[in-house]
């Protein structure tokens, strides 16, 4: 039988595509080899020891964040406005907010992390090139800082969380931002998607499974895109976009170091 899958070249977003071994990193970051950058991406800095002011300096650092981001080849104006907008900070424990607009993934606890902004900015670009998503699906919400950002620009924002306590954290994070009636947070499966709302002109997942769940596949609207990373040891971000009732057309595009996608829940 032949497969739905249709294979596009790789890198059509003008990133250089890796091979070989893999340099772990941070978990939800862009895995680069034998430390270096590819040759089109300029080398970016973070000023680590720099202790952010976050009464009165958060403003300045997403600046600077999105001036990296730029650099970095970010060009999606939708996407920087709303990283620019929300307060990362806010996202991850105040012992860390300091470090908040590094281009680090950060540790949000239960063995999770708030992704890597490059990431973030990243599948968010991918998914809404050339496009104007209506509604889109989040795979795996954690302390809600991606949601956050698509409910920016992004009209009906759906988000699943499996682990009951980032469940909570988002929720709250993103009532105090008053932008929880802008986000349809769900506890539950994410691999199950949410096959009661679909379809979705976009999906975001934002852990690494083996390969990419069915039921993801088929919530996806005709012409929607789907973004995750797929993978073990050795993880790449893949891009999906459906072209008719049973094909779907693929892409490869970086390697990256994601959490582990997992069915279920956990209380």
């Amino acid at each position: 039988m032949p497969s739905p899958f249709a294979t596009g070249s790789t890198n059509r977003f003008g990133r250089s595509s890796f091979g070989g071994g893999v340099s772990a990193t941070n978990s939800n970051t862009r895995v680069i080899l034998h430390g270096k950058v590819p040759a089109n991406v300029p080398a970016v800095r973070s000023n680590t020891s720099t202790t952010v002011n976050l009464g009165l300096n958060s403003e300045r650092s997403r600046g600077m964040m999105i001036a990296r981001l730029r650099k970095q080849g970010i060009q999606d104006e939708r996407v920087l406005d709303a990283m620019m907008a929300v307060p990362r900070h806010l996202f991850v424990d105040e012992g860390l907010a300091s470090r908040a607009y590094e281009d680090a993934a950060l540790p949000i606890g239960y063995s999770q992390t708030i992704s890597q902004p490059w990431v973030v900015a990243r599948m968010v670009s991918a998914m809404c090139e050339n496009r104007v998503p209506v509604k889109v699906l989040e795979v795996g919400a954690g302390c809600g800082y991606q949601s956050a950002v698509l409910a920016q620009f992004i009209k009906e924002v759906h988000a699943v969380e499996r682990i009951r306590g980032l469940y909570d954290m988002a929720r709250d994070r993103l009532r105090s931002l008053k932008l929880i009636a802008r986000v349809r947070l769900t506890f539950g499966d994410g691999m199950a998607g949410l096959p009661g709302v679909a379809p979705f002109d976009g999906i975001i997942v934002a852990a690494a499974g083996i390969k990419i769940p069915q039921a993801l596949l088929e919530q996806l609207a005709i012409g929607g895109r789907l973004i995750a990373p797929e993978g073990s040891t050795a993880q790449r971000l893949i891009l999906i976009e459906r072209t008719g009732a049973t094909t779907w057309r693929r892409e490869e595009l970086e390697s990256v170091r994601f959490v582990p996608l997992k069915p279920g829940t956990q209380l």
